[in-house]
C-alpha cells in the first residue's frame, strides 16, 4: 500500500493574512491616484503589520509551507512595487523613477533566481539582509505617506524634523536594496554550483 502524498495547506491564517495584503494594496494605490494621504498611511500600515503577523504565526503556530513561502513575498512585491510606482507620479513624494527601477529590478531579480534555486529543490527564503530591506522599504512609504499627509495640514515643524530623516532612510534603503539583492545572487550562485 502506498501512502497518501501529503500537501500543503492552502487554507490557513497564515495564507489569508498573506493574501489580506493584496486588496489592502489596492487601496492604497486607489488613495494615491486620489491623494487621500491619511486613508493611505492607516491601510498601508495595516498591510505592514499583516507581513509581519503572518511570519509570526507561521513560525509559532504553523503551517511553515511551500505555498506560504511563496506567497508572502509575492503579496509584499505587489504592496511595495506597487505604491513605490505610484508615487512617481507624485512629484512632492520624492520618489524619482530610477529608485523604483532599482527596487522593482531587485525583486524581478531575486524573484527569478529564487524560482531556480527552489526548482533544484533547495530551499531558499528570505534571510536578515532581505528583511532589514523590506523593513526599510516599508519605513520610507510610511514616511512618504505621513509627510505628504503632514504638508495638507501644514504642519512645517514637523516636516522640518521629518523630512531629512526620511531623506537619509530612502538612500539607506536603496543601499539595502541593492545589497541583498548581490547577496542573494552570491549566495544563488554557490547553491547552483
Amino acid at each position: 500500500m502506498t501512502a497518501t502524498p501529503q500537501h500543503d495547506p492552502i487554507l490557513n491564517i497564515p495564507n489569508a493574512l498573506s493574501v489580506a495584503r493584496i486588496p489592502l494594496a489596492v487601496v492604497v494605490f486607489v488613495c494615491t491616484v486620489h491623494a487621500a494621504w491619511f486613508v493611505a498611511l492607516l491601510v498601508f500600515i495595516v498591510a505592514c503589520i499583516t507581513d509581519w503577523l503572518d511570519g509570526w504565526w507561521a513560525r509559532k503556530y504553523g503551517p511553515l509551507s511551500l505555498i506560504g513561502r511563496n506567497l508572502d513575498p509575492l503579496a509584499d512585491k505587489i504592496l511595495v512595487c506597487g505604491a513605490f510606482i505610484y508615487l512617481i507620479l507624485v512629484p512632492q513624494a520624492g520618489i524619482d523613477p530610477w529608485m523604483v527601477v532599482v527596487v522593482v529590478s531587485r525583486e524581478l531579480l531575486v524573484t527569478g533566481i529564487r524560482g531556480m534555486v527552489e526548482a533544484t529543490g533547495k530551499k531558499f527564503g528570505a534571510d536578515w539582509f532581505g528583511k532589514l530591506k523590506m523593513g526599510l522599504q516599508c519605513a520610507v512609504l510610511i514616511g512618504v505617506f505621513l509627510i505628504l499627509w503632514l504638508r495638507e495640514r501644514d504642519a512645517a515643524d514637523v516636516l522640518a524634523v521629518l523630512e531629512p530623516v526620511q531623506l537619509v532612510l530612502l538612500y539607506a534603503m536603496l543601499v539595502a536594496t541593492i545589497g541583498s539583492g548581490l547577496q542573494y545572487v552570491v549566495k544563488a550562485a554557490k547553491l547552483l554550483r
